[in-house]
């Protein structure tokens, strides 16, 4: 593939998940304001610390969360959590490039459908078992090496 060709393709990709990412940016400058810290990797914003991370640690357990992606914006409670669950929320980023702004629907959709067959919503959400795939393929390459 040419370069000019690659260029094109990566940034379409970016518009193509960018509402979900502008909504990353708003929840992100949120989190700035309560005083997270940012850093990019592989052309993903990871925002994380803060009062992001005082107000997951006082929500019901059953609500806590690690991480959150919102196209190519990742939230975390703290950076560390974020190192250790990357692959699994950059597994999302690429849904994200992938699905475009139907991703928030097809989710919500389903968990939903999980509920519906008296399954778990997140632990049985297909986009969630496919993002556990590609942890667990990348454990897997590591312990090869």
């Amino acid at each position: 593939m040419t370069t000019r060709a690659s260029f094109r393709r990566r940034w379409w990709r970016y518009l193509w998940a960018g509402p979900a990412t502008l909504l990353g940016l708003v929840v992100g400058a949120v989190a700035f304001a309560g005083g997270a810290t940012a850093r990019r990797v592989d052309g993903v914003l990871e925002i994380a610390g803060g009062a992001l991370a005082r107000g997951a640690a006082r929500w019901p357990w059953s609500c806590r969360f690690c991480a959150i992606t919102l196209g190519h914006v990742v939230l975390g409670r703290d950076h560390r959590i974020l190192d250790s669950c990357r692959t699994h929320e950059h597994a999302h980023v690429a849904q994200y490039e992938r699905w475009g702004p139907a991703f928030l629907v097809l989710y919500a959709a389903s968990s939903a459908w999980e509920a519906l067959k008296g399954n778990a919503p997140y632990l049985d959400n297909h986009f969630e078992r496919q993002a556990r795939a590609a942890e667990a393929a990348s454990r897997d390459r590591t312990r090869a090496t």
